[in-house]
């Protein structure tokens, strides 16, 4: 089945970083849904490709490639100066006309989605899929190996040779507000959070955090079987996520 048609768009950020998104159209509602994703991803990968499929069913959909990542400029700060490019996509969703706007993000892009709604607030849902609740969690060797790509200047190399993610130095400072704490934050928005239980990446006690740090409206699903972000999220999780956006606009 042939994906969704779908426009470049070329977005600048208010720090001046020049974000590569496409536009999905939709004709038939006033939604919009930014779709951001997770650490050395893109939206021309594959998997991010039929979510935004799927999602466009729902509505227009923005997908973006994070800043350090694919053909965006930059470098990735790995969650913090990424609200900004969420932002971006946000705007240029409002300008062509969505009236709503939700935004779901899938691991670094969930605590990207979180963060985002927290501190800059303006729009209108949020869906977490996959996403930590803390930083510099090392409880698993998925992630070990992520921080051994973000600290050490061989393992920078090689997310840039491998994954054309160019990743920033030295440690943040100061460092970001956390997920869980921005949760607090996000409420009247509705918040979705989707976690697997077969993560390899984190475990069940980062959604339960998220979960517990945020005010109503909240839901949390515990997906069996399901593992971490995009490359393990089935069509029909997709469409479930598409309805609740839905039922909160109806």
């Amino acid at each position: 089945m042939p994906f969704a048609p779908h426009f470049p768009v070329m977005l600048r950020t208010e720090d001046g970083v020049r974000i590569d998104a496409a536009h999905t159209p939709s004709t038939h509602t006033d939604l919009g849904i930014v779709v951001a994703h997770g650490f050395t991803g893109s939206w021309r990968d594959r998997a991010a490709r039929r979510i935004v499929h799927v999602l466009s069913g729902y509505g227009g959909v923005v997908a973006l490639d994070l800043r350090g990542h694919g053909r965006s400029g930059g470098r990735t700060t790995v969650g913090d100066l990424e609200i900004l490019d969420v932002e971006a996509a946000v705007r240029h969703a409002r300008v062509v006309g969505y009236s709503k706007i939700a935004v779901v993000g899938f691991s670094m892009g969930a605590a990207v989605a979180v963060r985002h709604a927290g501190l800059r607030r303006g729009v209108d849902a949020v869906v977490a899929v996959s996403g930590p609740a803390r930083w510099y969690y090392r409880g698993t060797k998925p992630m070990r190996q992520v921080h051994w790509a973000i600290e050490q200047p061989v393992g920078r190399w090689a997310a840039r040779v491998a994954k054309r993610t160019r990743i920033a130095r030295g440690r943040w400072d100061p460092i970001p507000m956390p997920p869980h704490e921005a949760a607090a934050l996000l409420s009247p928005t509705p918040l979705l959070i989707v976690h697997g239980d077969a993560d390899a990446f984190f475990p069940l006690d980062h959604p339960h955090q998220l979960y517990a740090g945020a005010r109503e409206p909240k839901e949390l699903w515990i997906e069996p079987g399901y593992g971490h972000a995009e490359s393990a999220a089935t069509p029909e999780l997709i469409r479930r996520i598409g309805k609740w956006i839905s039922s909160n606009f109806s």
